[in-house]
């Protein structure tokens, strides 16, 4: 949806049957490159049980909206469980952390494939885990209350962060999460391990980043990492302003009027057709319900906060003062899955492979390990095209110690390569490694753009 940041467009109106083409993104290009990866919503249905496009509903899965207070704000949550599994659980909880924009129901066709059990002799059945989605907050259904354009007494002071963010999702697992789950052990294994029960968290895009730094910042909470298709950077930093509301006059005008031009319904189908590997894989229902979600009363406010906000801080070690995401990628405490859609526009397989360099530099012989799954025929979002995939590969990876296996070498892949079948095209799943599979070749300007951000 940044694409088209700067580009001049009609007022938001109608969508007609057929979508005509919208102006071009020109220089818009270069501030979706710094803003970050931006993954748009998937619906804001009512019904929760169906996936936002119309074309998949998997239907194993139960799940809930629920609503919790950070630091005084509504935050909007979800929670799915297969059905009739009552409430025995000894599997550490799964968080999907969303792409920038949206909430939780953009992880609809994702949530059931996390719960359901098809592969028969796989490692493990997902009956016995939750699985989380949450809003952040300027987010989906997470507002301040009685929110007003920057201007209310509860926005006043706030800002819209990725490390707001961060402490919010900490919150969340510390006051919601784990306690929920170790009340349904009562008496049985809350941890995979002796110690604490911890959460697996899977991010796509900006919530890949997100993992990541909450992984780096409490490692007492994160048991495990999936980045699907990570931003490796976030936050503008713009001068004038620390981000913090209310917003002074030109940030505000700004704001609003970049962001009334981004939400046209035309901007918003022609980032999906750069987002997505498949067109048909989202319809105009979709893009309808995308615009849906910026109508409310904070919307403008949020958008410029986040535009003035600074990058994540990363906890730096007494030799060390940068705060670089792969140099964090690089000392993370934890398993990390990387999984990611090959003709992602914007995070390529030179972001996936320059990620994995930098896992592969933590301490040999440690006890955490990493591993690199390239998705064929998929964009940006992972967890919305290739639900199948991702769930399985998902799946595989969490529960890979409860079944007496190690996440370094479970088969996460079936054979060379697992083709999935989704309605609008076939997946094709495959493990990069330095041996005989390889990484994909990267080409000259991916390499530089990679090393840029």
């Amino acid at each position: 949806m940044a694409m088209a940041l700067l580009v001049p467009v009609a007022p938001p109106r109608r969508l007609p049957r057929r979508l005509p083409a919208a102006p071009s993104a020109g220089f818009a290009f270069l501030l979706l490159l710094c803003l970050g990866r931006i993954c748009l919503c998937d619906s804001l249905a009512s019904v929760v049980r169906s996936d936002a496009g119309g074309k998949l509903a998997p239907p194993l899965a139960d799940i809930q909206q629920k609503s919790w207070y950070f630091r005084g704000h509504h935050i909007g949550w979800e929670e799915a469980r297969a059905p009739g599994d009552g409430e025995a659980e000894d599997e550490e909880p799964i968080i999907i952390l969303n792409g920038f924009g949206v909430g939780s129901f953009h992880q609809h066709r994702l949530m059931p494939e996390l719960l359901s059990d098809l592969d028969g002799d796989d490692v493990g059945s997902g009956k016995g885990r939750t699985v989380y989605g949450v809003d952040y907050l300027g987010q989906g259904r997470s507002w301040p209350v009685d929110c007003d354009d920057g201007n209310s007494e509860n926005e006043k002071g706030l800002r819209y962060c990725i490390d707001t963010w961060s402490e919010q999702i900490a919150s969340f697992i510390e006051e919601v999460v784990l306690p929920a789950h170790i009340s349904r052990c009562e008496g049985g294994a809350a941890s995979e391990d002796d110690g604490p029960p911890r959460v697996h968290l899977v991010g796509n895009s900006v919530g890949g980043h997100l993992s990541a730094l909450l992984a780096a910042k409490r490692p007492d909470l994160v048991r495990s990492v999936t980045l699907l298709n990570a931003t490796p950077v976030w936050g503008l930093n713009l001068p004038g302003w620390s981000g913090h509301l209310p917003p002074p006059s030109i940030p505000r005008a700004i704001g609003r009027y970049l962001f009334d031009r981004i939400r046209d319904l035309n901007t918003i189908e022609k980032y999906l057709e750069a987002a997505y590997a498949n067109r048909d894989a989202f319809d105009e229902k979709l893009c309808r319900d995308i615009r849906s979600c910026t109508e409310g009363k904070g919307g403008h406010a949020a958008f410029a906060s986040i535009l003035w906000s600074p990058p994540a801080t990363f906890p730096s070690g007494p030799e060390r003062t940068d705060r670089d995401f792969y140099a964090e990628l690089s000392e993370l405490k934890c398993d990390v899955l990387l999984v990611f859609g090959r003709d992602d526009p914007w995070c390529k397989p030179a972001f996936a492979r320059r990620m994995a360099d930098a896992l592969a530099k933590r301490e040999e012989g440690g006890e955490c390990c990493h591993r690199y799954l390239d998705l064929e025929n998929v964009g940006h979002c992972p967890n919305h095209e290739a639900p199948q995939a991702v769930g399985r590969a998902v799946r595989r990876w969490v529960d890979a110690p409860r079944k007496g296996k190690n996440r370094s070498d479970v088969a996460l892949v079936r054979g060379e390569e697992e083709v999935f079948e989704e309605p609008w095209g076939a997946v094709t799943m495959r493990e990069m490694s330095d041996g005989t599979n390889g990484y994909i070749n990267i080409g000259l300007m991916d390499r530089l753009v990679s090393r840029l951000l």
